[in-house]
């Protein structure tokens, strides 16, 4: 009798896989730049190596019901392996949930964490879910994988706790892998997967100032990684420093930060439209910083400083924002123009 029941059980879990997987070098930065060694809710997507059935929750898992917290949450109750295959995806219930957590942490077979870690990232971007994950510990759990040797099981993690973060209170519990993530984009190429989907969750950690703090010792990565990567990325690390200098309790620590002498090349008319706005938005938060004339001599010193590089009168930033005004985008010419007056 007891031996039934946990194979029903198990067959269960095997089951709920069903839902899965439809459900959808920066380490050589210092090298290459000083000669010496961001929220919104995504459906995630799979490895294509993965086979969708044709009418299984797998090939529908995109519609997650939204499902009340009043729900049964009992997540040993036995799911019968037919009844999840005849379910459709908009009636996942909260013991679903559970089951993929608990799927998780004990499958040996990195295709179906992988494949959990996409349905639990589209679970994700319904609010009741978010909180419902977090109330079962499974921002911990999933966060845990971060660490995980294979590059597409940590891309599954960071996409998942994308959508995760989006919640506040979910913030508070993601906040601790911070230095995970910068850990991440330092070690990992240079546009890489990884990279990106690292900085799409730290885009999300620094819409609000109560985590900013937790990133300024990565500003010189996050201005190294600028220079090097391409649109993409480069869109992303803006948006974190964007919102990170429209926080004055960190404009010293922005200031100081050792930047790379190229980054002044990004301001070029042959840079992207929406590379250069952003840059300009960045540029334009840095002047509303006002240093006494001490702090700006004492950072006069550091020719490397942010402050050398952009906002100095040395800086060659004043020669080239003026040929900007002949861009052909006009928002573009606007935030020039604003900048010259």
């Amino acid at each position: 009798m007891g031996d039934d029941n946990v194979i029903a059980r198990l067959g269960s879990m095997k089951a709920l896989l069903g839902i899965v997987a439809g459900a959808g070098a920066s380490y050589g930065i210092y090298k290459l730049v000083f000669g010496r060694v961001d929220g919104k809710v995504k459906k995630i997507k799979s490895g294509q190596r993965v086979a969708v059935q044709p009418g299984s929750l797998m090939a529908k898992v995109a519609g997650f019901k939204v499902v009340s917290k009043t729900d049964h949450l009992d997540p040993s109750a036995d799911t019968d392996s037919s009844d999840v295959h005849s379910r459709s995806a908009a009636s996942l219930e909260p013991r679903h949930l559970s089951m993929l957590l608990s799927l998780l942490q004990s499958s040996p077979k990195p295709e179906e964490r992988r494949d959990v870690l996409v349905t639990l990232g589209n679970a994700a971007a319904f609010t009741v879910n978010q909180d419902l994950l977090r109330e079962f510990g499974g921002l911990h759990i999933i966060a845990s994988f971060l660490s995980d040797p294979l590059p597409e099981i940590r891309v599954q993690t960071l996409n998942a706790l994308n959508n995760l973060s989006v919640n506040i209170s979910n913030q508070e519990q993601l906040k601790v892998y911070i230095p995970s993530m910068m850990q991440l984009i330092e070690m990992s190429p240079v546009n890489s997967d990884i990279q990106l989907a690292a900085m799409r969750l730290l885009t999300n950690l620094s819409v609000t100032d109560r985590h900013q703090h937790l990133m300024k010792s990565s500003l010189t990565l996050l201005l190294s990684l600028l220079v090097v990567s391409n649109e993409v990325l480069q869109i992303q690390v803006l948006k974190v420093l964007v919102n990170l200098s429209s926080n004055p309790d960190l404009m010293d620590d922005i200031v100081q930060a050792q930047a790379p002498a190229s980054l002044i090349l990004l301001f070029d008319s042959c840079t992207s439209t929406s590379v250069l706005l952003r840059l300009l938005f960045f540029v334009g938060n840095l002047r509303a910083w006002r240093p006494s004339e001490q702090v700006a001599e004492t950072l006069r010193r550091r020719q490397d400083s942010l402050y050398c590089v952009l906002l100095d009168s040395s800086s060659q930033l004043h020669r080239r924002l003026p040929m900007l005004l002949s861009h052909l985008d006009e928002e573009v010419k606007a935030q020039v123009a604003r900048l010259l007056t």
